[in-house]
């Protein structure tokens, strides 16, 4: 069995083998060396070559890749156990809940188990005071009136009035800035049943007779 293989990112390509191992806490990363795959390496420059003079290299170039396909099996895995050995250096392994963290940040030294079964008290001491500094800046917030100079009733009022004419907005006033229309409309009736009429509306909605004027 080969441990040390749950947060891994392969970074090989045709040319060698090479792999970044993470941190199971923190997601830090230690690249393992580049170890180049021979056979893909041969069958590159057979490639090139074989661009510049076609015929038998070219031919040799597309029975190279056979080649590395073939072996890429066993040397992809010979690579990969190599890398978890020499990766395996670079971090800690926690006994308690079998994760592998860097020793860097997430590291009880002085325990000798991760921070999150062996939490650094100084550390959850700050991190425990910044908690309580800032729920007491909501609660000391919350005691003074930061809404001491808004006019609530100015600004339903405000909200409220709107030209009757054009539906636009207006801050007071007797005219409208929009249209110019004076504010307080008189009322109007329909000219065909006598209804009254919504100051916008542009037909009666008793009879659709149409608004004059």
């Amino acid at each position: 069995m080969i441990q040390f293989t749950r947060n891994y990112t392969d970074r090989s390509n045709n040319y060698g083998f090479q792999f970044e191992f993470h941190c199971d806490k923190c997601r830090n990363g230690h690249m393992s060396p580049f170890i180049a795959n021979k056979m893909g390496m041969a069958a590159g420059f057979l490639k090139a070559a074989g661009s510049l003079f076609g015929g038998t290299l070219s031919r040799a170039a597309y029975a190279g890749d056979h080649v590395k396909d073939a072996l890429r099996g066993s040397a992809w895995d010979d690579a990969y156990a190599e890398a978890v050995e020499e990766g395996k250096k670079h971090f800690k392994h926690c006994t308690r809940c079998g994760q592998w963290v860097c020793p860097q940040a997430c590291w009880n030294e002085s325990r000798g188990l991760c921070e999150a079964c062996a939490p650094d008290l100084q550390e959850e001491a700050a991190h425990i005071q910044a908690k309580v500094a800032v729920d007491q800046a909501w609660d000391k917030a919350r005691k003074v009136d930061q809404v001491e100079s808004l006019d609530m009733k100015a600004h339903r009022t405000a909200a409220a009035s709107a030209c009757p004419h054009c539906n636009a907005r207006v801050e007071g006033g007797k005219f409208c800035s929009e249209c110019g229309k004076p504010l307080a409309a008189a009322k109007v009736h329909c000219t065909q049943c006598g209804v009254e009429m919504k100051p916008t509306a542009r037909f009666c909605g008793d009879c659709g007779t149409p608004r004059s004027g």
